[in-house]
């Protein structure tokens, strides 16, 4: 019974040392991802291995290496390492056709293998864009194509207007066992556009952080728009003013017209034309107008007007020891025209179409001077014929009675018995 035990005890040891052996000596592999034009490297390692021999075989089941053995004549294929614990080794110059699944074997009883898949990824070709004009118009409608091909898995295109991502439409087509891929764009273009960069960016798991990209820079043209810049913000008498003539189009217009009230310009000594610019010099009243500035292409034409109002110089005060004052605004509450007049002396802004003032209204003020001097005339008259009327000599009744009458009391009397008589006593002055 005993001895029954033991053969049975005996018997589990060693079918699991075997086992455990048939384990360990199973060979590991694992799958290798390569770049075309690269270098694949396969590994087969056994953790124990009893003397026994590791293999490598391609996709198409023909031997690479037995042991440190070449077994197929190419020269891409090269040992790197080979022991009983594990064999490696290269493929350079990795292609298309290189992808697929190889095998490693362990030559036990039976034989032990494993599969390493070999991925190659086919690196996209430097993409181009089509469809460009050149030049394009203003108002056209294009579209821009940006194809890549050759990669594997298909790339992904985007596109830029400049640094700015803008979508475009993805279209992908299988070629063997690569991709083309083509992405189109489309837009109208307007004078904004000129001068812009698109931009057609290819980005693949190959390229790593080195997408590739093709770049073309738009040109526009357009009509032209005209401004006109002045030197000076208030030209007054005497200075030098120039008007520059800013004209954006595409083709740029050369040489731009000057014209003054729509007709030539009346003093060509003293309005000189270079270029875009008009420089008047000496400047004063005649040169009061609209000037304009017209500039023309291939594709149309525009203009600009600058209203010119020259100024007085301001009257300067003879110089004085102290500081002067700082200026104050005039009332306008003391002339009697309601009109108002800005002055030229303290720089605040006129207005050019506003009638220039020199002082009052000298007609409304002799009107008015005439007004009083009638009013105080007939005041006068009336004055003098009211004066006239009430003066004379009036006596008392003293006086009345005086005369023939020896004393006052007896005066007294005679009045008051003579006063139908008093009218003669009066004296009238006509």
């Amino acid at each position: 019974m005993i001895l029954k035990q033991y053969l049975f005890f005996a018997l589990y040891c060693f079918c699991g040392i075997v086992l455990k052996g048939a384990q360990s000596q199973f060979p590991i592999t694992h799958n290798v991802t390569v770049t075309q034009g690269g270098t694949a490297n396969m590994t087969c390692r056994v953790e124990h291995n009893d003397n026994t021999s590791l293999q490598w075989s391609n996709p198409a089941q023909q031997t690479l290496f037995f042991g440190d053995k070449k077994a197929l004549r190419d020269n891409r294929i090269e040992l790197v390492r080979a022991s009983w614990q594990e064999l490696t080794i290269s493929i350079s110059e990795v292609s298309l056709s290189d992808e697929g699944q190889y095998t490693c074997s362990l030559f036990t009883m039976p034989v032990k293998t494993t599969k390493a898949y070999l991925t190659v990824l086919g690196v996209p070709e430097k993409p181009e864009i089509d469809g460009l004009p050149k030049p394009a118009v203003e108002g056209d409608e294009i579209t821009l194509t940006c194809v890549s091909y050759g990669s594997r898995p298909a790339a992904d295109i985007r596109w830029f207007r400049n640094e700015k991502e803008v979508k475009g439409a993805k279209e992908v087509n299988a070629s063997g066992k690569t991709f083309t891929v083509k992405s189109s764009l489309q837009l109208q273009v307007d004078r904004n556009d000129d001068g812009v960069a698109y931009t057609c960016q290819v980005d693949h798991v190959s390229l790593a952080s080195s997408p590739r990209q093709a770049i073309e820079v738009l040109e526009v043209h357009y009509a032209p728009r005209v401004e006109i810049t002045p030197s000076l913000t208030f030209p007054q008498e005497g200075d030098y003013l120039k008007l520059d003539c800013v004209s954006k189009g595409n083709p740029l217009p050369e040489p731009v017209r000057w014209t003054k009230d729509g007709a030539e310009l009346p003093y060509p000594d003293r309005m000189i034309v270079e270029g875009r610019e008009l420089t008047i010099t000496a400047l004063n009243k005649t040169d009061n107008g609209t000037y304009r500035c017209e500039a023309h292409n291939l594709l149309g034409g525009s203009s600009a007007d600058y209203v010119l109002y020259v100024y007085d110089v301001p009257t300067t005060m003879p110089p004085s020891p102290t500081p002067p004052p700082r200026p104050v605004l005039p009332d306008t509450t003391a002339f009697l025209d309601t009109r108002v007049t800005k002055p030229t002396a303290t720089g605040i802004e006129r207005d050019p179409n506003a009638l220039e003032q020199s002082g009052p209204d000298h007609a409304l003020i002799g009107g008015v001077v005439a007004v009083v001097v009638f009013i105080t005339l007939c005041l006068i008259i009336v004055l003098g014929r009211y004066l006239a009327r009430h003066k004379g000599t009036y006596l008392t009744n003293e006086a009345k009675g005086a005369d023939d009458a020896p004393d006052a009391d007896t005066a007294i009397i005679n009045a008051e018995g003579n006063h139908a008589h008093a009218e003669e006593k009066k004296e009238y002055f006509i």
